[in-house]
């Protein structure tokens, strides 16, 4: 039933729910190149995987990935992952990943099963810890961005940035935000910074790859529509010269445009005047954004169950449905002028050509490895490995192109990206 949950509030037709949800709520050269850094402090090997994996379209699921946290100042011990919301591949030997926080074991379960998977499930969203209420067991704000190798080892972990990203209480604005929404990198930036875009602080921050914050945009924990705030920020796109545009996002119904210094330059977007015949420019959550290769902007309409596209001036072009109560959580355009998207409605991987044209979907709803719920980022590495991060399922999933893929039921990588 948590898939159902995004519909259910489209049905409500009720805007100001965004304001105090989202969609997290159920339950991104001619020299050789330099080695990997090398993992850190490898935990005890996971147990054999318990569970049966399924078909996922022509991808195989690679189990037991990510491999367990390492026990750096924590143990683990009774304790597996939370609500996944960003996953990037910055190569395929350091994928970036971001959880809100860590959930308690049962007694006697699995060791790093997914709670997907237990019975009665569980779940971390990020706000729990903060909701007063006894779920009968616990969680704790740990690992919210760490990296692994192709193995899925910890090769880098942001203990040092925890509290930043999930405030404990009494420590002024912000300090109830869950974590991250998106985990993102400029794919033209040479320098690979790191930005994570959170929603509950209404707030971007900008690290250098190996984890110095160097810039913020928006007033943390302070709602709002102007050159510096944000109203619930939901995702970034890139242009190859920097320039950039923020999805604002479950209650800023606009798209927001800056130049590659990160100056203020326009927005456009507003809510819709009729609710029951929403028109061009008009949001309801602005809820994730990708640039094509000859430079529109495709903008998720999520709860209007539709794409907006328009140029890099913020001239409507065209709109198109992404399905009857569809709930587009994250898309992908990619570098053979497609897009993906991911239905929380389906919990289905979708793909459209530049024009709106269903062209073929893949996966279904479910916990088992190659299963989903509430798919929040698609990735894919210059390889071809595909990634995902689910919100509901608070888990992220890894898989290869089986040896007899059809290429064109494989997701490329995104625009910019460089290719294998």
């Amino acid at each position: 039933m948590s898939h159902l949950r995004g519909t259910i509030f489209a049905i409500l037709g009720l805007p100001a729910l965004l304001a105090v949800s989202g969609c997290e709520d159920a339950a991104e050269t001619a020299s050789a190149p330099p080695p990997p850094p090398a993992p850190m402090a490898t935990p005890a090997p996971a147990p054999a995987p318990t569970v049966q994996s399924v078909p996922m379209g022509d991808y195989e699921v690679v189990l037991d990935w990510p491999k367990p946290l390492p026990d750096d100042d924590l143990s683990h011990d009774g304790w597996t992952w939370g609500s996944g919301a960003g996953v990037f591949a910055e190569s395929p030997d350091k994928i970036w990943v971001s959880q809100r926080g860590e959930i308690e074991l049962p007694p006697g379960a699995t060791p790093w099963i997914c709670p997907c998977l237990l019975e009665p499930r569980r779940t971390n969203t990020g706000r729990r810890p903060y909701s007063g209420n006894d779920y009968g067991y616990e969680m704790r704000r740990h690992h919210i961005v760490f990296a692994v190798d192709r193995e899925g080892y910890t090769i880098e972990e942001w203990l040092q940035h925890d509290d930043y990203f999930a405030p404990p209480r009494g420590s002024g604005l912000g300090e109830v935000g869950r974590g991250p929404h998106k985990l993102l990198m400029n794919p033209y930036d040479p320098e690979k910074h790191i930005w994570i875009v959170d929603d509950d602080q209404h707030m971007i921050s900008i690290f250098t790859n190996d984890g110095e914050l160097v810039r913020t945009i928006g007033e943390r924990g302070v709602p709002g529509r102007g050159p510096n705030n944000f109203n619930r920020p939901t995702d970034i796109a890139w242009l190859p010269d920097g320039t950039f545009f923020v999805a604002d996002g479950y209650a800023g119904t606009r798209v927001a445009k800056f130049d590659p210094d990160g100056n203020f330059v326009m927005d456009w977007g507003r809510p819709p005047a009729d609710p029951a015949n929403p028109g061009p420019y008009e949001f309801w959550s602005v809820h994730s954004i990708g640039i094509s290769n000859d430079r529109r902007i495709f903008v998720t309409d999520r709860e209007h169950s539709r794409m907006q596209v328009f140029n890099e001036n913020g001239e409507f072009l065209e709109m198109w449905p992404t399905g009857h109560n569809s709930q587009i959580l994250a898309h992908i355009v990619t570098v053979d002028d497609y897009i993906w998207v991911s239905d929380w409605t389906t919990d289905r991987l979708i793909k459209y050509d530049l024009n709106g044209r269903y062209i073929l979907d893949i996966g279904e709803h479910g916990a088992l490895p190659g299963q989903f719920d509430g798919v929040h980022q698609i990735e894919v590495d210059q390889e071809g490995n595909l990634y995902v991060t689910e919100v509901a399922n608070d888990r992220s999933q890894m898989f290869r192109p089986r040896a007899d893929a059809d290429p064109a039921k494989l997701i490329r990588p995104m625009v910019g990206r460089p290719t294998g």
